[in-house]
């Protein structure tokens, strides 16, 4: 006999309930999060300016995305996973040590996006700390530093319960919530926007080169993939072109990560 509690006819609404109230789940904390933050930092309102960052790091990222940026004269930030080095997914190819190697000689900003690639809200600080040590293994095998890295949080998922980790390793961790930095900050969890499909998304995105403008503070950007056919979270390079250009043209200051957090005088404290 069928259970009272069955739900007929609908498996794959059973299916999805645990992913969606996962979402939200993540969502909640977030904002939990950026109304309880870890530490503030001032950001200057003195000037507009813009980072442009890649997360995952496709092959497109590479080959389209850094050389849009220095044909401007400027660089970015890519936050590099190196459990997802070389992968090959649908509608994209993520870049090897090789491509890493070749991004820090030509300039950019080589970031942390953890190794695994997990939702931190799923992973404990256990398991957290030897995970960022291994990538950490990749990323100085590549471009080695004496200072502390930068890092984005994978899915722009925080996590109560590892953020001081993150705190403590890393100069910023840069999460999504479409937004510009101003005033006090929680450097552990930044704001920034994403550069998605479609492509009228897109090309809307210079209202937040408009509002930083008109009311300065720190605008970061984030997308992955730049190609003709992007997947969900990519862009066209002509999309992306127009927001590196329009951002330059307003007369933004446009840097990487860690060039800004040094433009904006927010030094290491010595240790």
């Amino acid at each position: 006999m069928r259970s009272a509690f069955t739900l007929p006819f609908q498996p794959e609404r059973i299916a999805c309930l645990p992913a969606l109230i996962d979402r939200f789940a993540g969502r909640l904390e977030n904002r939990l999060l950026r109304a309880a933050p870890w530490q503030l930092m001032q950001v200057p309102t003195r000037e507009p300016i813009v980072s442009f960052t890649f997360d995952d790091v496709p092959v497109s990222a590479l080959d389209k995305g850094a050389a849009i940026l220095e044909a401007d004269g400027v660089r970015g930030t890519f936050y590099i996973s190196g459990g997802l080095a070389g992968r090959i997914e649908p509608g994209r190819t993520l870049i090897d040590q090789a491509g890493c190697r070749e991004l820090a000689a030509r300039g950019h900003e080589i970031g942390c996006h953890s190794h695994a690639h997990r939702d931190l809200r799923h992973v404990d600080a256990e398991a957290l700390v030897e995970d960022l040590a291994r990538n950490a293994r990749y990323l100085d095998a590549i471009d080695p530093r004496s200072g502390r890295r930068n890092f984005a949080y994978p899915y722009n998922s925080g996590s109560f319960g590892t953020r001081s980790i993150l705190a403590d390793t890393f100069r910023s961790c840069r999460a999504g919530g479409e937004g510009i930095n101003r005033g006090p900050t929680d450097p552990s969890f930044l704001r920034a926007v994403e550069i998605r499909q479609p492509q009228r998304h897109v090309l809307g995105l210079a209202r937040w080169i408009d509002a930083v403008v008109a009311n300065p503070g720190w605008l970061i950007f984030f997308t992955h993939d730049i190609a003709p056919r992007p997947t969900p979270h990519g862009c066209t390079a002509p999309g992306f072109r127009l927001l590196v250009g329009y951002a330059l043209a307003r007369r933004c200051r446009v840097l990487t990560v860690d060039a800004a957090l040094d433009r904006m005088g927010l030094r290491e404290q010595a240790t």
